[in-house]
Order: C-alpha cells, then structure tokens, then sequence
C-alpha cells in the first residue's frame, strides 16, 4: 500500500527540520513535496515572491507521485484546507494517510524560533502571519485532517527531543499527555469561540 505522510505546524515549528530527520528513518520516504523549496528554487534572493508559483510545481508534483503510486510526504502549516483533496486523491487511489503535527506551547515561541532563523540567513515570516496560522493550522487539524486521514500523532516540538502528546489510527486513540492534550484542545476551543463571535460581528453588520 502507497503511503503518504504529512508533516505539519506552524512557522518555527520545527517541520522542516524534523522533515529531514525523520523521512530517511521512521518513515522511510525519500520524496520530500515543500512548496517552500520550490520557492527558493524559483527565486533565492526573494523566495516568497514565487509561492504562488510554487504551490503550483508542488500541485503538480504530488500528482505525479499519486499516479506512480510512490511514497511521498508533504510539509505544510495547514494555514489553508487546500490538501483535503490531495489527501481524498491519495486515498481513493489506496493510499494511507498519516499526519503529523509539530505543535509549540505558544505563538511567542513561534515568533522567537523564526527570528532565530532569520538571524541565521533564514527566510521570514511577518509575525502576524505566524500568529494567525498557530490557531489556524490547529483549528484545521481538528476539524478537517484528524478526521479524514488514516493515522495522526500530536507532537510536542516546544523543547528537544518532541515528545507524542496523542496520536489515533485504525487500531484506537492513545492519549500519552492527557494533561497537555486538554490543554491543546481548550486552545482551539478558545479560537473557534472567536471564529463565531467574529461570524456573529460580520452578519450584524451586514444586517
């Protein structure tokens, strides 16, 4: 059975770095799909001039995989649904999805570990962008990808080594941090009371 894995948190999650950690051992998958290299190869200097398109040469890319029917991972803030169809592709084409998610105890950490690549000559993120994909990409794994996809693990990635808080397949959920778990779902909790307050402030106004 072809696999594909999913790599995913926010900016300064760690993603990429335990991307090329894990994909040669654990997950034994040599194809690496990341719309932030495809960038970088487009443009060096600027590289998120060349996102949109990058998301295109990786759209085209993890169709090629699909159809070859080889092992591929995606890496991803989940900032956006756009791989619900990927991942409804891939199964119906009898892949198993597994996703990963990177989570960090705070948006200030995420903040704080983008800066630190910047200073180091890596790329930057606008720091409300960070902020608002923290929430964003949680709230989506919740939602959307825990449900769709063939296995998830919750990984803690504040602090090193990462730590499993949760992790869910065919065979059953397994709560490891049960503390920590909570805490992760009263976050997105809060941010989908926010998401309704500003749904009920938006048809106020246009009432």
């Amino acid at each position: 059975m072809p696999r594909l894995f999913i790599i995913a948190g926010c900016n300064g999650s760690g993603k990429t770095t335990a991307s090329y950690a894990l994909l040669p051992g654990m997950l034994e998958c040599s194809e690496f799909v990341n719309s932030d290299e495809f960038a970088k190869s487009l443009s060096p200097f600027k590289p998120e001039s060349a996102y949109v398109a990058a998301s295109r040469y990786m759209l085209i890319k993890m169709r090629y995989l699909l159809q070859r029917k080889a092992d591929f991972c995606i890496e991803t803030t989940l900032a956006t649904r756009f791989l619900l169809k990927v991942i409804q592709e891939a199964k119906e084409a009898g892949y198993y999805v597994t996703i990963l998610y990177f989570w960090l105890n705070s948006p200030d950490l995420a903040v704080a570990r983008v800066a630190a690549r910047v200073a180091a000559g890596g790329h930057n993120i606008k720091e409300e962008t960070i902020r608002r994909r923290y929430n964003v990409g949680l709230h989506y794994l919740f939602r959307d990808f825990m449900p769709i996809c063939d296995k998830w693990m919750l990984l803690d990635n504040s602090n090193v080594p990462f730590t499993i808080v949760a992790e869910a397949s065919e065979d059953g959920k397994i709560i490891r941090e049960p503390e920590k778990f909570s805490k992760i779902q009263a976050i997105n909790e809060e941010y989908e009371k926010h998401l309704e307050e500003e749904k009920r402030k938006h048809k106020n106004v246009q009432g």
